[in-house]
């Protein structure tokens, strides 16, 4: 039996359990269009490629499954490189199918295609970021990259793949035999753990530690290894630092969590790290916002603390700082692993009782320092009371996308988080317009959990239209836009740096303030939106949003206050070099001058 290239992809991703393909039309890829339009699948038509990219990450992260993108040639493509890219550094399952222009015009520059310095090769401009780039050159090939690369996205560091398809292949026939194989591959491969003695060898160093620290980030989420990392730190009684995806991996009220290190984290949290003789590090790359720009002695002190790395990337063990034991594994085998070495070395466990009521009175401390501005009723707010009456407004295990400022690294420091998967970050790109999109595909992905986005002025600036797309495919999600008129962190910084704020407040060109009404924006989206008046309105209207079951915008005026910080980020260095600054120097146990370096 035959089918046109496009039924049988079709029906290839109903047969994976794709539910969803999120995109934007083009002449390239009508074909596969006509396909959908027939097939079971939901077309999700976005009005810009980077929301089809962000959405399909969000919906990747909450539903388990790779999120599916099909994208025009040429500004499809380009457009949507932003939300694909970030899809990549956050270790994001995603299958991107994209048009081409028809193979046989290979040379003759036709209409869209990039063709200024090489001809038919516009799919190599995601090279540097996806973990693999095809582009199909006959029908019969076809199968076997659908195999692949659906197989490649989820195993081992998921991430993303492109699949390059000129568009007549989508016309041309194909016998259903080449789609046999299909039919008997799985993608569900075996991922590795550790052998007995690195298992016991690791063990024997966290025992024989006066301080040790386990220290983990978002591969522990990815491994879906939650309940395996809190059964081994409760049986070795050991605290437990994270990064900032690393967030819910360990209930951030656990009595060892005690919280994200590097350049948002708190001294004590810091000096946790600091001060540890060992470190086992779990699915982490030790990037720098999480590692104070690697300064010696602000957050970590490697050597002469001993990094014990275990993570699924073997390019990562050993890449920032040198370690004395580095192990490929999957955590959550791992940690089972472990512990189970943990029991038979040391059956009766672990305990600090001392550890964990200072840990529990430097908790208490900090939220005391909290209190005034998390109960304030100034107006505008500020970001510490909107947080407050989120919290205690969304279900524990309602779901919240982040975006870039207050939002994400006030959330990652003080925003309590006891439900493995329930924020989620942009990380590693920190891509503004992230959480807007995002959170229509979370919530496709999470259809019975309460899922929304906090996100600031600036970043819901970047891309609005993705009211339009809430709107046609009815999906109840809602924006909390944290409005300081600005792009606040960067506002922060240069106010910090230079004493003034050029380039990041918004305002016209006589100086005053401007901003667009975003309520008034989303109602014409046809969109139920609120703008807030007082800082007591904010939590009733944000309970009637999340009851609304419909899209629903809440413009909430807020304080640009900075998020606390005692780490460092290094981001300076080329106007005002450092004077203890010695490559390679300052990254292995001398002590930062922070004062030079901090922001506050």
């Amino acid at each position: 039996m035959k089918k046109l290239v496009s039924h049988a992809l079709a029906d290839y991703l109903e047969r994976q359990g794709v539910e969803y393909v999120f995109g934007l039309c083009g002449h390239t890829v009508i074909g596969m269009l006509d396909a959908l339009q027939k097939s079971k699948l939901k077309f999700i038509s976005v009005r810009h490629e980077q929301i089809a990219a962000h959405a399909a990450d969000g919906y990747a992260r909450t539903s388990g499954k790779p999120g599916v993108v099909l994208l025009h040639l040429g500004p499809g493509l380009t457009n949507a490189t932003t939300g694909v890219a970030n899809a990549a550094l956050d270790n994001i399952p995603m299958v991107v199918i994209a048009g081409d222009i028809p193979s046989y015009y290979y040379g003759k520059h036709p209409h869209q295609e990039f063709n200024l310095h090489a001809d038919a090769s516009q799919y190599e401009i995601y090279k540097p970021f996806v973990k693999r780039a095809w582009r199909i050159e006959r029908p019969e090939a076809f199968p076997e990259i659908l195999d692949k690369a659906f197989t490649m996205a989820v195993s081992g560091r998921p991430g993303p793949v492109l699949i390059s398809v000129p568009m007549d292949m989508f016309s041309r026939e194909i016998d259903m035999i080449h789609f046999e194989r299909t039919y008997h591959h799985r993608m569900n491969i075996a991922k590795p753990s550790l052998d007995q003695e690195t298992g016991e060898k690791i063990i024997d160093m966290l025992l024989a530690a006066k301080n040790p620290v386990i220290h983990y980030g978002g591969g522990i989420l990815l491994a879906k290894a939650s309940q395996e990392l809190t059964d081994f730190v409760d049986f070795l009684d050991i605290p437990a630092t994270r990064t900032l995806m690393g967030q819910g991996g360990l209930s951030d009220t656990h009595p060892l969590a005690v919280g994200m290190t590097g350049f948002w984290g708190t001294e004590y949290v810091n000096n946790t790290t600091k001060n540890a003789d060992v470190i086992l590090g779990l699915g982490t790359t030790f990037a720098e916002a999480d590692s104070s720009s690697w300064y010696g002695g602000v957050t970590f002190n490697i050597p002469p603390t001993k990094l014990i790395h275990i993570d699924i990337d073997p390019t990562e063990i050993g890449r920032n700082f040198p370690v004395e034991i580095g192990a490929v594994a999957d955590l959550k085998a791992a940690l089972k692993d472990l512990l189970a070495v943990a029991k038979k070395k040391k059956p009766e466990g672990v305990q600090r009782p001392e550890l964990r009521k200072e840990i529990k009175a430097y908790k208490e401390a900090f939220k005391k320092s909290n209190q005034e501005v998390e109960a304030s009723s100034q107006f505008p707010m500020t970001p510490q009371r909107i947080l407050q009456d989120v919290r205690e407004t969304l279900p524990e295990d309602g779901i919240i996308l982040t975006d870039v400022g207050w939002n994400k690294n006030g959330m990652g420091q003080q925003f309590p988080i006891t439900v493995p998967g329930t924020i989620l970050h942009p990380g590693g790109l920190a891509t503004m317009g992230f959480g807007p999109s995002a959170v229509l595909g979370a919530k496709l992905g999470a259809p019975h959990k309460k899922v929304i986005t906090m996100v600031g002025d600036g970043g819901f600036g970047t891309n609005p239209s993705v009211m339009a797309t809430a709107v046609e495919q009815g999906i109840p999600v809602v924006w909390v836009v944290m409005n300081n008129g600005a792009f606040g962190t960067i506002a922060g910084l240069e106010a910090g740096h230079y004493h003034h704020t050029f380039g990041t407040v918004f305002q016209k060109p006589d100086g005053t303030r401007y901003n667009p009404e975003w309520a008034e924006v989303a109602k014409a989206y046809g969109i139920k939106a609120k703008k807030i008046t007082s800082a007591k309105e904010f939590k009733e209207v944000f309970k009637e949003a999340l009851d609304a079951n419909e899209p629903y915008l809440i413009d909430v005026p807020m304080e640009n206050i900075p998020v606390p910080t005692d780490g460092i980020w290094n981001i300076n260095d080329i106007y005002t070099p450092k004077e203890n600054v010695v490559e390679g120097k300052l990254m292995y146990g001398e002590p930062a001058k922070s004062k030079h370096v901090t922001t506050k």
